[in-house]
């Protein structure tokens, strides 16, 4: 009898290990302590502060990951590596990484419970009664390294996000919730006559201040401080909604919706940067994942075109398109 290859099955038992085995390397500032000269075991281990015949463990493994190499016993960098996995690189992922090792790990830990209840783990895993954003980032130190590490992996899909639609059509466009501004540099970037917004919490934009002050589209991107939910609008005529509406339920996404279509003048719009599922929910894994991600970590969920359409068409809005991007996040426009 031919049996069928475990493969598959035998990937997904190592797959949390090599997750780890990034998520230390990275904690260990071993790709930053890298970044100045290749090194090793007898030099790294000392200045790392761990043991050497571990750390020569961590280090193979790294190497067999792709993200080390290693000639003559001394260890270096791949340029993966040193784009995504040194903090100091300006597309470094170690912000996300670390929130991925802190956080994200220890709540699937419990993501059996949460398919039984259908309820976030904030209280089962850490104890907390509050979103975890109010508990994981409150020191400047926190927020940043955070930001920094969303602002990476924004990089990946803004530029395929604001080429999505033609939007040569506004004149200026305010990101809510935009964080490091990535999505809105990106569109101002690829439409001269744009003006952006940046609409988001205060310890949020001390980051963002840092990010666009560096971009020469510094002059045409003013930065608002503001709470969606709560404070007024600024005056635009094409909203930004990116890595948003996933984060919450139906009915704060629709009283959302309704202040962003109240504000739009006619024929303004409002462009979605999340990841779509396929209509029949078969895919892609990406967004599957996400999806119970989002059932852990929030109150939201990943959705379809279709649910995406009913929800914006419900608030008023008269035509919705949706765009797979082949980014990590795709793009819908909607048009009052």
């Amino acid at each position: 009898m031919t049996h069928p290859d475990p493969s598959s099955v035998l990937d997904l038992i190592d797959a949390f290990r090599r997750s780890k085995v990034m998520f230390t390397a990275v904690r260990l500032g071993l790709f930053d302590h890298l970044r100045e000269a290749p090194a090793g075991v007898a030099i790294l281990a000392p200045a790392l502060e761990v043991d050497a015949g571990a750390l020569e463990r961590l280090l193979d493994a790294c190497v067999s990951l792709g993200f080390l190499t290693k000639q003559i016993g001394l260890y270096a960098n791949t340029a993966v590596a040193e784009t995504y996995l040194c903090s100091v690189s300006p597309h470094s992922l170690t912000g996300y990484v670390l929130y991925s090792d802190q956080v994200l790990f220890k709540l699937w830990g419990d993501l059996e419970s949460a398919i039984r209840e259908g309820t976030h783990r904030w209280k089962q895993t850490f104890g907390l009664e509050g979103p975890i954003f109010d508990h994981f980032f409150q020191t400047p130190q926190s927020m940043r390294a955070f930001a920094l590490g969303m602002h990476g992996f924004g990089l990946l899909s803004s530029s395929k996000v604001a080429a999505a639609f033609d939007l040569s059509g506004f004149q200026r466009v305010a990101d809510l919730g935009g964080a490091t501004g990535h999505l809105t540099l990106a569109i101002c970037e690829r439409h001269s006559h744009i003006e952006g917004i940046v609409f988001d919490l205060p310890q949020v934009l001390e980051v963002t201040r840092e990010i666009v002050g560096k971009s020469p589209l510094a002059g045409r991107i003013q930065l608002i401080r503001g709470d969606f939910f709560a404070d007024p609008l600024p005056p635009a005529d094409l909203y930004a909604l990116g890595r948003v509406l996933h984060d919450w339920p139906e009915e704060k996404i629709e009283r959302l919706l309704a202040r962003i279509f109240e504000q739009l003048p006619d024929g303004g719009g409002l462009l979605v940067a999340e990841r779509l599922l396929a209509p029949d929910r078969s895919g892609p894994t990406t967004a599957l994942l996400q999806s119970l991600n989002m059932l852990l970590c929030t109150e939201g969920r990943e959705r379809t075109i279709e649910e995406y359409r009913e929800l914006l068409e419900g608030a008023g809005f008269r035509k919705v398109e949706g765009r797979v991007t082949g980014a990590p996040l795709d793009a819908v426009l909607a048009i009052k």
